[in-house]
């Protein structure tokens, strides 16, 4: 496969990096032979930087890797076209995606969307879902003091089992009441301590949604 990239003079081809789930293009970089081959054997990015001369992993350091879901040729073979699942934030300002300035160089909102979702038509959507999941997992990574979440993850697995059950049950009650704004707040409640468990147990959210997609 490395054989058909066309590298140019300086052995290098450009990368577009892309959010599997929405389509959102997250950054742009470059890799040179070994960086490719390093992603396709570990399954995470790998690029070449041209201002330090050497290569680098995609959130080495910070942890908002990027775990390859796909990669592809352009037309003319000098470009590279990779799906990823972020983690995380794909920019090293802290944005979502690299491309967060508009013309005039104002600053936009960049945040992980799906553009099927409702939040395209102006209502908040599932992308909540995985900022929510990426915050609890830096918590889990950090654990700072007088966070809740960190107490959940310090109780441990009986905890989290726990309060998920709580939970659970106070759903069930909000239901039984017929309190639409009673369901709302339940079930938010249900669903933060479902992705902590989530976190707690290594279970992606993606491997949950491509389930109940197999499931259509």
């Amino acid at each position: 496969m490395m054989d058909t990239i066309r590298f140019d003079e300086k052995g290098l081809v450009p990368v577009v990096v892309q959010d599997e789930q929405s389509g959102q293009v997250l950054m742009l970089a470059y890799m040179n032979a070994e960086a490719f081959t390093r992603t396709k054997e570990t399954g995470y990015t790998w690029f070449y930087s041209r201002s330090r001369n050497c290569l680098w992993m995609k959130g080495e350091t910070s942890g908002h890797r990027q775990k390859v879901k796909a990669m592809r040729f352009d037309c003319d073979y000098d470009a590279l076209l990779i799906l990823v699942e972020q983690t995380g934030t794909a920019c090293h300002t802290g944005h979502y995606s690299c491309f967060y300035r508009d013309m005039e160089g104002k600053e936009i909102e960049t945040k992980r969307i799906d553009p099927k979702s409702s939040y395209a038509a102006g209502r908040e959507g599932p992308a909540i879902l995985y900022e929510l999941y990426d915050l609890i997992q830096e918590r889990r990574q950090l654990m700072p003091a007088k966070s809740y979440t960190t107490y959940l993850f310090q109780e441990g697995i009986d905890k989290i089992l726990k309060k998920v059950g709580e939970e659970n049950a106070e759903v069930i009650i909000a239901a039984k009441n017929e309190s639409k704004e009673e369901m709302v707040y339940e079930t938010a409640d249900l669903i933060y301590h479902l992705l902590v468990l989530l976190v707690q147990q290594d279970v992606e959210l993606s491997d949950v949604f491509g389930e109940l997609r197999r499931r259509r």
